[in-house]
């Protein structure tokens, strides 16, 4: 039987790049999605083209019974990525305390509750891969929620990492620019290029391929793994 993944939106953007990396090596994919059905039909479609079987699993990660059932479909699990997130734009004065609540939740307690319940299904080892953001090492005043989430998770990181070792794994990978959302204007987008030293954005390759590190090399734990053409730099 080939090894099992779960990667939270996985139906689209960096999700779904995780997910056909960990396709291509062979693991069979458990493709958690919220709203996107057709997204998350598409990239079934695109993972079982590379022979890999997947379930597709809806829940809304902010709902901690959905995570409870989402877990309760599996009985054992070798990687857990989440990468789920929620992005609301507002500064301290604007941001509405239902987009604070969706974003810590998503972000940060739903990371928290899937290892939780998912290292109890490890019960051979395993590795948990949080998405994290080149933002958690900045004060971005346009996001608080965002930017306060994932500069949590990348604590929350590290003390599983300690916790479940030495049987599970725990590491983050932080991106930088990569794959515009419909938030940033291509303006924007062009001005935050121009900012980071490499002048480019990441290709969704060079982001995955830190995924491919962390499952190839089994000695690194707790360890935040930043790609970021140099963004935290300036």
């Amino acid at each position: 039987m080939a090894p099992l993944a779960l990667v939270t939106g996985a139906a689209h953007r960096l999700g779904k790049v995780f997910a056909l990396t960990l396709a291509r090596h062979g693991f069979d994919i458990l493709l958690h999605y919220h709203r996107s059905l057709e997204a998350a039909r598409q990239t079934q479609a695109e993972v079982e083209s590379v022979g890999r079987r997947v379930i597709l699993s809806r829940a809304d990660l902010t709902d901690p019974a959905q995570i409870q059932s989402l877990v309760s479909t599996f009985d054992s699990l070798n990687v857990l990525v989440n990468s789920a997130a929620f992005m609301p734009s507002g500064n301290v004065d604007s941001l509405t305390l239902e987009d604070w609540d969706a974003s810590l939740d998503l972000n940060l307690r739903a990371p928290f509750l899937l290892a939780q319940a998912c290292a109890k299904k490890m019960t051979g080892g395993g590795l948990i891969v949080n998405i994290t953001d080149v933002g958690a090492q900045k004060a971005w005043s346009r996001y608080p929620s965002y930017t306060v989430s994932k500069a949590s998770l990348e604590s929350l990181t590290r003390v599983l990492a300690r916790a479940l070792a030495p049987q599970i794994r725990v590491n983050a990978i932080a991106p930088g620019l990569v794959l515009r959302s419909d938030l940033v204007s291509e303006e924007e987008w062009q001005r935050l290029i121009n900012r980071v030293p490499l002048k480019r954005p990441a290709r969704a390759e060079e982001i995955a391929s830190a995924l491919e590190f962390l499952l190839e090399n089994e000695y690194i734990t707790g360890q935040t793994i930043v790609v970021d053409g140099g963004y935290s730099l300036i």
